[in-house]
């Protein structure tokens, strides 16, 4: 789908702290191959999937074994059916099984993502609202997980705390209200830093509406209060819905008319792909 891949700094930190946990001062069980020894391996899905995590799996096999080769017949983003090959490796039979696991952990967590972002961008597709992702990672894999979500078409929130401003409840509370909270958080970050508030109700939204927000999150509303929402904010804001979003109910808030759609679950709500690899 022509994403562009995480930073290759983050995939080779991601692998060494992987290997690292899993070698550690090496691997007792591959000393039963001889050392000289070569095999040839593949990969395969046992169920539909959308692929994600070739440079993480790539990255496994190359620290232990920088000449190992990986043929790869499928991209990140491809959508694929069950049973479908997809890299065919040769190399060092310790290398392959010493950085079988962590190669397969990174690839079916990440082909988890691209899956369930995939089926979500899929469920709004044509309605004009885009499905985003939140900081609901799993700590010390965003960006992989970030990465994976573009990879099944849906889109990225704020990174983290550094890179936009979220107002949520807790902040409108030390700040006094809706109004000061917007007013103090134009001082902060520089120009063009994205300032969101999150508002409970549609007094909150009128009130972030006249003190001039451009983006704010529904937090919680019910299909109807949602369109009532959009019928408010006659265009002056974007809108994006969150909370208690699922496959089911999607597309229905997607067709209320709110900008963005943000789904905790396409990366803390991780299904493994089934992934195999397999020695010939």
């Amino acid at each position: 789908m022509g994403q562009k891949p995480a930073p290759l700094q983050t995939v080779t930190d991601d692998v060494r702290r992987a290997l690292e946990e899993d070698v550690g001062s090496g691997d007792l069980t591959a000393e039963l191959i001889p050392a000289s020894e070569n095999a040839v391996a593949h990969v395969v899905t046992r169920e539909d999937m959308v692929v994600c995590g070739r440079a993480w799996f790539d990255e496994c096999f190359h620290q232990l074994d920088s000449g190992l080769r990986i043929e790869w017949k499928v991209d990140d983003g491809d959508l694929l059916a069950a049973g479908t090959v997809l890299c065919t490796l040769e190399g060092n039979a310790r290398a392959l099984l010493t950085g079988e696991r962590a190669a397969l952990n990174f690839l079916q967590l990440l082909s988890g993502t691209a899956t369930i972002s995939h089926r979500y961008s899929s469920a709004v597709a044509g309605t004009g609202a885009a499905v985003l992702d939140t900081r609901k990672t799993l700590p010390g894999l965003r960006q992989a997980q970030k990465y994976a979500v573009r990879s099944g078409g849906a889109r990225n929130h704020r990174i983290g705390l550094f890179d936009a401003i979220l107002i949520k409840d807790n902040h409108i509370r030390a700040a006094g209200s809706v109004t000061a909270a917007l007013e103090q958080a134009q001082g902060i970050g520089p120009k063009g830093t994205l300032i969101e508030i999150e508002v409970e109700n549609l007094e909150q939204l009128q009130e972030a509406l006249d003190a001039g927000a451009r983006r704010v999150l529904l937090d919680n509303f019910s299909v109807a209060e949602l369109r009532q929402a959009v019928k408010q904010n006659g265009g002056r804001a974007e809108l994006e819905a969150s909370g208690g979003v699922s496959l089911d109910n999607v597309r229905q808030i997607a067709e209320t008319g709110v900008d963005y759609i943000s789904v905790g679950e396409l990366t803390k709500h991780v299904h493994a792909i089934d992934l195999s690899m397999r020695f010939d």
